[in-house]
C-alpha cells in the first residue's frame, strides 16, 4: 500500500500517467529482483523512476492502452516492455556469448553424462549496470602424484584471491574426509575451459569438487544440470550471489539449443529466498520443462548429478568404519588408496 502511494506521488510530480494495480505489482517484482530478495524491495528510486518514465513513453504510443476512471494508465505490459527495452540496449556482449555457444565455438554439453566434467554458472557484470549469467564448462583430471588440487587458472594468474580460497577449501575437504589414515597422495587439475580472462569468486567451488569426485570415482555427471554454490571444508553448500541471473542464463542457453524437459540448475538451499525469476522461467518450471534443485551438502548434490548413492561409513559390524562397496565414497577412497600405494612403491624404488 505504501509502495503504491509512493508511485502515485512520483506520477503526480513527473506529470506522467498513473500505474494501474497490475503495473504497480510488476514494478514491485522488479524492485524485489533488483534487491535480490523476494522479501525486500530496493530503495534505489532512480532505477524505479526510470522504469516508470520509459513505460509512460511506451504507453503514450498507444501500445495496449487501458482506461481507469476515464484516464489513460500505465499497465503491466508497459513496465515489462520498458525493462526489456533497457536490457536490449546493453546486452550485445550477452548476444555474442550466446551466439558462440550456439555455433559451437564455446564447447558445451546440455545432455548426456561425462566423467570429470560439469557445467558451472558465471555472472558477467557490465559497466552499464547490466549483469547476466552464462554456463561455462569446468573439467577435472585426477592422477597419482603429490601435487594436490591444482587450479590451472590460478597458476597462470587468471584467478582472483576469492577463487583461490575456494580451491584450497576443496583440498581441505578431500583431505579431511578421505586422508585420515594415510597421506592424501593426489594430483588433480581443475580448469575453467575456454576462459581467457580473469575470474574470481568461490561460487564454483562446489562445482569443482563435483568434477574431482567424479574423476576419482569414474562416475559420470549429468550435463543437463548446471551447478552453482560455494562449499566449506565440511562439505556444506553455502549461498552465492547473482542466483537469478545464473538460472536465467542457463535457461536461455537451453532454450536456444532446445529444451529437453530434463534440464535444470542446482543452487544452494539458502538462495531460495532470493529467487525473483522472469515470468518465462517461472512458467517453464511450473510446466516441468525446467527444474531447480536446492541442495544443502556435497553428498546431496552428487546424488542428484549421478543418480548414485554417496554412501555412509558402517557404524558397526565387521566392516565398521568402511564405506558401502560400490558407493561413490567407497570408489573415491579406494582410488586414493591406490594412489597412496603407488606413491609408496615409487618412493621405495627410488
Amino acid at each position: 500500500n505504501q509502495f503504491a502511494r509512493l508511485v502515485h506521488t512520483w506520477c503526480e510530480r513527473e506529470g506522467i500517467r498513473h500505474l494501474d494495480s497490475f503495473a504497480v505489482s510488476e514494478l514491485m517484482e522488479y524492485a524485489s529482483r533488483v534487491r535480490g530478495d523476494k522479501e525486500k524491495l530496493t530503495l534505489n528510486m532512480r532505477i524505479l523512476k526510470s522504469a516508470c518514465l520509459e513505460a509512460n513513453t511506451i504507453a503514450k504510443k498507444g501500445v495496449g492502452e487501458l482506461w481507469v476512471g476515464g484516464n489513460r494508465t500505465i499497465g503491466a505490459e508497459h513496465i515489462r516492455q520498458a525493462l526489456a527495452d533497457k536490457i536490449y540496449r546493453v546486452d550485445l556482449v550477452r548476444e555474442k556469448i550466446y551466439s558462440f555457444i550456439q555455433d559451437g565455438t564455446l564447447l558445451l554439453a546440455l545432455d548426456g553424462s561425462e566423467v570429470g566434467q560439469v557445467n558451472a554458472l558465471a555472472v558477467y557484470q557490465l559497466e552499464e549496470g547490466f549483469s547476466f549469467g552464462a554456463p561455462t564448462r569446468i573439467t577435472a583430471r585426477t592422477f597419482a602424484g603429490r601435487g594436490g588440487v591444482i587450479s590451472v587458472d590460478r597458476d597462470v594468474e587468471l584467478a582472483g584471491p576469492t577463487h583461490n580460497k575456494g580451491v584450497l577449501t576443496v583440498a581441505g575437504y578431500l583431505g579431511g574426509k578421505y586422508a585420515q589414515d594415510r597421506p592424501l597422495s593426489l594430483s588433480a587439475t581443475i580448469s575453467f575451459e575456454q576462459n581467457y580472462s580473469g575470474i574470481d569468486g568461490d561460487s564454483a567451488s562446489s562445482t569443482e569438487l563435483y568434477a574431482i569426485l567424479s574423476g576419482l570415482s569414474s562416475v559420470p555427471l549429468r550435463q543437463d544440470i548446471a551447478v552453482t554454490g560455494s562449499v566449506n571444508q565440511n562439505g556444506e553448500i553455502q549461498p552465492i550471489g547473482g542466483v537469478n541471473e545464473k538460472i536465467e542464463g542457463f535457461f536461455d542457453v537451453c532454450s536456444l539449443l532446445g529444451l529437453t524437459g530434463a534440464q535444470g540448475v542446482m543452487i544452494p538451499h539458502q538462495n531460495v529466498k532470493n529467487l525473483m525469476l522472469r515470468h518465462d522461467v517461472v512458467d517453464a518450471v511450473g510446466e516441468g520443462k525446467f527444474h531447480i534443485y536446492a541442495v544443502r551438502t556435497i553428498d546431496e548434490g552428487m546424488e542428484i548429478l549421478t543418480a548414485h548413492k554417496m554412501g555412509e561409513r558402517a557404524a558397526k559390524g565387521p566392516h565398521k568404519g568402511e564405506y558401502r562397496v560400490s558407493s561413490i565414497n567407497w570408489r573415491v577412497e579406494n582410488k586414493l588408496h591406490k594412489f597412496a600405494n603407488a606413491a609408496v612403491d615409487s618412493g621405495a624404488k627410488q
